[in-house]
């Protein structure tokens, strides 16, 4: 069956907030899964659940700034988003621009949350996914930074392993912080949200 949809009055308005993240429980409290931890802050603040699409994406249609939101996270892994990213995409016709991608960023340090729109991917092989699929570096990104890692440890298993305790204490007003920012691209545009979080930082 196509993965089209009849247009609606709202089509124009409508965002699609992917968290990026692997799935299952051995990565659910991963620094890799910053996005997705960002996504379930979202979703609360919406009374929303997760339901599965046809396009391979587990997804929550809500209201959020008063747009029209596809709250998104995928069923592959990080490097395999991109293809059902792209399958939904199209289903409800959302053009880049209007894609918000929340990811872990190991060059920005620990807890700090900044917006771009477009760029390099920094080795991310989710956004790298993402891209290729878009066809486009260009649609906006929430970036949580979560620091390189000391010593001798190779960055892809950094990424793989769970917080510290230390940072455990603060992820919950870091998400909190990230799901602000996504709100602030989905209300005022992400050149407005860069003006704040980025300055903050």
């Amino acid at each position: 069956m196509p993965l089209f949809r009849r247009s609606s009055p709202d089509e124009s308005e409508r965002w699609i907030v992917l968290g990026l993240g692997n799935p299952g429980e051995r990565y659910a409290r991963t620094r890799h899964n910053v996005g997705v931890m960002t996504l379930a802050v979202l979703l609360d603040r919406t009374s929303s659940k997760l339901k599965s699409h046809k396009s391979g994406m587990l997804i929550a249609e809500v209201n959020l700034e008063g747009s029209p939101v596809v709250m998104a996270r995928s069923t592959s892994y990080m490097n395999e988003t991109g293809r059902p990213l792209g399958q939904l995409a199209r289903f409800f016709k959302t053009p880049p621009e209007r894609i918000a991608v929340v990811h872990d960023e190991l060059d920005i340090p620990f807890g700090e949350v900044r917006v771009k729109v477009g760029g390099g991917t920094a080795g991310h092989n989710g956004l790298r996914s993402v891209g290729n699929h878009l066809s486009t570096k260009e649609f906006p990104r929430v970036r949580i930074g979560i620091s390189r890692p000391t010593g001798r440890l190779d960055a892809a298993d950094y990424v793989l392993q769970d917080f510290s305790g230390a940072e455990r204490r603060e992820l919950p007003d870091i998400t909190e912080r990230a799901a602000d920012a996504v709100e602030r691209v989905i209300s005022e545009g992400a050149e407005r949200a860069m003006n704040e979080f980025n300055t903050r930082a």
